[in-house]
């Protein structure tokens, strides 16, 4: 440990650094809400009028410092801006820029290390529940860091090279999921399905006809069913949280819904005893879940292998295929769920009624047509599987190393 050396960490980052933005000018946020759990890229922001707020640029590093979502690790490192691009944030960030003792990448990990986190934590003050750090004491704490930037940039680039796996296989997952919706919009809603030619049925002039119920045409030869004919839909169980455990059996919570999947941040459990007697709530791969209370009604995820075993908790719906269709029925359930939000300008909370479930009419093909369908994107989804499932080793490997990669009890050899 001779490389490294003990500094305060106000001397080995730069607090909030001075930037300007003009006062009303519509500027580039990112808010709260765009900061995962653990999760290097931003997700998203927004233009708004800059009033107040810490202002960042590429290579800060962005920390909450409010409770709790500074303990629940909303930690992220920009660089979603423009070159020389100024943004600004929720005036709960801490902004975190390297200096002439720092590298900006190790400053990012080391702001998820429990080695920082720990530290920024015991500096917090305030009431139950308003609690924030005082960044004064934090700036005052004393951390083992190497001392050249060489070294930082070797640890900085294992963990790097660990997340930036975990976000091309985030970004291969995107492009699946969209070839699957593509390929069911051209089939379902275009009707432009290969015909016994190869070619577009529609636009190949195929026979549709007028269908009394839909008020539409459909494809000759195609039927229409009440949703309740080629679906179950499963109510969840209120598990009381006195039955949670630090391991066993998962129990996913609409909190852990996020963009159409399930994230395993901030996750409970119950016993392997206990889930015995919760049987009929199990999840299998490629369940579609949806959320049917609340402001986030709507809201829905599909279940991939590496969030199993795992039950259903309450305020969610589970839909299961009847005839072994799941993928079709998922494709399906997000374009009605979207037809329901649109009837009501995106207020469709009155509307996500089982019955509207259970009672509404689609388009339904014959069985060989269903099984083609299938075969095509269930390959697709197969691969988004395998990525969720690498991703969660990747994570759990890089989460591993960072403490021990930060205290030196692991060396980065050249």
């Amino acid at each position: 440990m001779s490389n490294w050396k003990q500094i305060s960490i106000g001397e080995f980052i730069d607090f909030n650094p001075h930037e300007s933005i003009k006062k009303g000018s519509i500027t580039r946020k990112i808010g709260m809400d765009k900061l995962g759990i653990f999760q290097r890229k931003i997700n998203g922001s927004e233009n708004l009028e800059y009033s107040t707020g810490p202002k960042f640029r590429n290579k800060d590093t962005l920390v909450a410092k409010i409770t709790p979502c500074l303990e629940n690790g909303k930690t992220a490192y920009v660089d979603n801006l423009n070159e020389d691009e100024v943004a600004f944030g929720s005036s709960e960030f801490i902004v975190l820029r390297e200096n002439e003792n720092s590298d900006s990448k190790f400053i990012y990990y080391l702001a998820r290390s429990p080695l920082f986190r720990e530290r920024a934590i015991s500096c917090m003050e305030g009431t139950s529940g308003r609690k924030r750090v005082n960044e004064g004491a934090l700036k005052r704490q004393e951390i083992l860091v190497p001392t050249t930037k060489t070294e930082q940039q070797r640890i900085a680039s294992v963990l790097s090279a660990l997340d930036d796996k975990i976000e091309l296989n985030n970004i291969i997952n995107t492009e699946l999921e969209q070839m699957a919706k593509t390929l069911y919009d051209y089939w379902f809603l275009q009707f432009d399905f290969p015909n016994e030619d190869g070619k577009p049925y529609k636009f190949s002039g195929g026979k549709m006809v007028y269908n009394e119920v839909l008020k539409r045409e459909i494809p000759e030869g195609w039927n229409v069913k009440k949703l309740e004919e080629i679906s179950n839909i499963i109510n969840g169980y209120a598990f009381k949280s006195e039955w949670y455990d630090i391991k066993g059996v998962k129990i996913i919570r609409t909190k852990n819904f996020n963009n159409g999947y399930i994230f395993l941040d901030d996750i409970v459990y119950i016993s392997e005893e206990r889930a015995k007697e919760f049987s009929k709530y199990e999840l299998n791969s490629f369940d579609f879940l949806m959320v049917m209370v609340g402001a986030s009604t709507g809201k829905f995820s599909v279940v991939n292998s590496n969030i199993l075993p795992a039950l259903q908790n309450q305020n969610m719906w589970k839909f299961k295929s009847k005839d072994g269709n799941q993928f079709f029925l998922n494709l399906l359930l997000q374009n009605v769920i979207t037809e329901l939000e649109n009837t009501t300008n995106g207020s469709a909370r009155g509307f996500f009624q089982k019955d509207t479930f259970l009672n509404k009419y689609i388009i339904y093909p014959d069985e060989k047509f269903l099984t083609n369908f299938s075969k095509k994107v269930s390959n697709l989804y197969l691969k988004i599987d395998n990525n969720l499932r690498e991703n969660q080793e990747l994570a759990s490997l890089r989460d591993w190393l960072l403490p021990m990669l930060m205290n030196g009890q692991v060396k980065v050899e050249d």
